[in-house]
């Protein structure tokens, strides 16, 4: 800009100062009738629910598949087995601060109905508190794993400029927490008038608020197991209060937290499961499902490369097949003739040890582990199952290889993935569970397990079905010459769960102890696709359970005593040029945390505050 143009330019500025007529004038010519002035508050509700995600892609394919499940047990830590060194965290992702994804948009919310008039923002209080259940169900995703957490005074700092949040104890949080459920069942059982709709713009619910306050209503159980064992009298009056309530309970499909954002998904793009790569079932745990024939495991687990035509090239390839696969395939004169024992849909499940030291004995490398022993030439097959990626991830394209002359199975299809965050099933489990521990509450405990183990498999085979998970409702290989070389579908069936539901394992009888355990292998189960909440039912509850009849807990070594899982995640010590440096420091401190750690032994005794009284991993439940 040159002189005359500076000169210009204050001119023209001196004039519009002193002229408010001119002023006006000008703003009025130069403003753009398309630009947004004022924030929709429908779209900052859709924003903050579309940051609603628990396990971002990097938790998934780290945290929860490096550490939680194999933790848990439920999987392997690598394509080689459990490694000695699985208790050793190292990079992870901060899972504390996904409830302030959600939080910005909240807080914006309230920046822009405090900007209106008390009438117009009075027309909003619906919307409004419909964020605390999103906040409160991310709230505890983030405690559970760390504690104490800044929130209230979170993500405040664009409007008050608030830098420097307090940190709240997880005492204190799960108050508030239970506060903020509260407000959202009253306001929204109130019949406020003139509300502002969401409709489409809530991809959950559709606005309906019914549906919200049954969501809100039930996330207070997620609160209530978590105090069992500190205040377990808070703990049953949560869960009466609950069953109470007129707001009611998520209870049946049509109420599931089902949860897709379109094909923007965070599930995706990782490789973590090209090749055999994470995510291998432990035998323990299949055995146990296969044992049940309990159709989950066709949901969560892919089957092995194993078809009929593969054992077949096998056969005639004079290589040997893995121990457990040969005990389920009838040969004949060297024809693979038909699958024994269960027949299908369940003999292509197996899983492996969890033993850190099966990795290094002959029987491991020979028949789990070393896949050089599974290859006909070049082609490799794996015996293993593993974790369904197609419930996982979406927008994959994956490669199941099929009998050297017949060409691989290929799914290309890029689909949206479909996540289910809070369920009917989850909400009848806890009642199982409460009602066993004393609530006072109007159904009975075996009545809520029946429901609980329902609604899961229901749940399952949706996401299944929504996910377009492989040979859903196509067969893996299909031969009409030969019918009883047909493979099933994984589709549910008609019976199968009437099936699942008449055996002894799944349903309630023994001492309050063999109780608990069935209701706790329940809710394991059910968590297989919700790792940290796994977690949490096996670190709270000490199921599963050394020598249990049912599902045992196996010792990772030799001596489980010198081998210790963390029960919290690592935290940095905080660099003293933080602003929050003198608050992070006085949190971690009261609560008895080393900080900069990586220690399991450390980890696994520094508890958070709800999980001080709970079992040791493996000791089953101590009520």
């Amino acid at each position: 800009m040159n002189y005359k143009s500076y000169i210009t330019a204050a001119m023209l500025g001196a004039a519009l100062i002193a002229a408010p007529g001119c002023q006006d004038e000008f703003a009025k010519t130069n403003t753009n009738p398309s630009a947004v002035t004022k924030a929709d508050v429908r779209y900052l509700f859709t924003k903050g629910l579309a940051e609603f995600e628990p396990s971002k892609y990097q938790q998934w394919f780290h945290n929860n598949m490096a550490y939680m499940m194999p933790w848990s047990q439920a999987v392997l830590s690598s394509e080689t087995g459990n490694l000695s060194s699985l208790n050793l965290m190292n990079e992870f992702e901060g899972s504390e601060r996904q409830v302030i994804n959600v939080k910005l948009y909240t807080e914006e919310i309230l920046y822009v109905l405090s900007q209106m008039s008390e009438e117009e923002a009075a027309t909003y209080e619906n919307i409004r508190v419909m964020c605390n259940p999103l906040l409160v169900y991310l709230g505890i995703f983030g405690s559970d794993m760390y504690g104490s957490l800044a929130y209230s005074e979170a993500a405040k700092g664009l409007h008050e400029m608030l830098l420097t949040p307090k940190y709240e104890t997880q005492e204190e949080l799960f108050n508030i927490w239970l506060e903020q459920l509260d407000e959202t069942i009253t306001v929204l059982g109130s019949n406020l008038p003139n509300q502002v709709k969401l409709e489409a713009q809530d991809f959950v619910y559709q606005g309906d608020v019914s549906k919200w306050m049954k969501f809100a209503n039930s996330l207070k159980l997620k609160i209530a197991v978590r105090l069992l064992h500190v205040n377990k009298v808070k703990a049953l009056s949560i869960a009466e209060e609950v069953m109470k309530s007129p707001a009611g309970v998520i209870d049946n499909l049509a109420e599931d937290f089902f949860y897709c954002k379109g094909a923007q998904e965070y599930h995706w793009g990782d490789d973590v499961f090209d090749g055999q790569g994470r995510g291998i079932g432990s035998d323990v745990l299949i055995n146990f499902l296969v044992d049940h024939e309990d159709p989950r495991v066709r949901f969560v687990f892919q089957k092995n490369d194993f078809n009929s035509r593969v054992v077949q090239a096998f056969i005639d390839n004079k290589v040997e097949l893995p121990k457990y696969i040969k005990e389920v395939a009838v040969i004949e004169n060297g024809k693979f003739v038909k699958w024994a024992g269960k027949g299908e849909p369940w003999v292509r499940y197996f899983g492996a040890p969890v033993s850190t030291e099966a990795i290094n004995t002959e029987e491991g490398q020979k028949q789990y582990f070393n896949y050089n022993n599974f290859k006909i030439g070049a082609k490799q097959y794996y015996p293993l199952a593993r974790m369904n990626r197609e419930m996982l991830q979406g927008r994959k394209d994956y490669t199941f290889p099929d009998a050297p002359n017949v060409p691989a199975s290929q799914d290309i299809q890029d689909n949206a993935w479909y996540g289910l965050h809070f369920s009917a099933a989850e909400v009848n489990l806890y009642l199982a569970e409460l009602k066993l521990l004393g609530a006072n509450i109007p159904g009975t405990a075996e009545e809520y397990l029946k429901k609980g183990i329902t609604f899961s498999i229901q749940e399952y085979d949706e996401l299944a079905r929504l996910n377009k998970i492989p040979y859903y409702d196509k067969p893996y290989v299909e031969d009409l010459k030969n019918p009883e070389l047909t493979e099933a579908t994984l589709q549910l069936k008609d019976g199968e769960i009437d099936k699942v539901l008449s055996n002894a394992d799944y349903q309630l009888s023994g001492s309050l102890k063999e109780q608990l355990e069935k209701v706790y292998i329940q809710q394991y189960i059910h968590f297989l696709l919700f790792p940290q909440e796994q977690f949490v039912q096996v670190r709270r509850s000490g199921v599963p359970m050394r020598n249990s009849k049912l599902l045992p807990w196996v010792n990772f070594t030799n001596n489980d005593a010198n081998f210790n899982i963390p029960r919290r995640w690592t935290i940095n010590t905080p660099l003293e040029s933080d602003q929050m440096y003198q608050i992070k420091v006085d949190a971690f401190k009261a609560q008895g945390y080393t900080t900069g750690t990586q220690d399991p032994t450390t980890l696994n005794k520094e508890r958070v505050w709800y999980d001080h009284g709970a079992p040791n991993f493996g000791e089953g439940p101590n009520f």
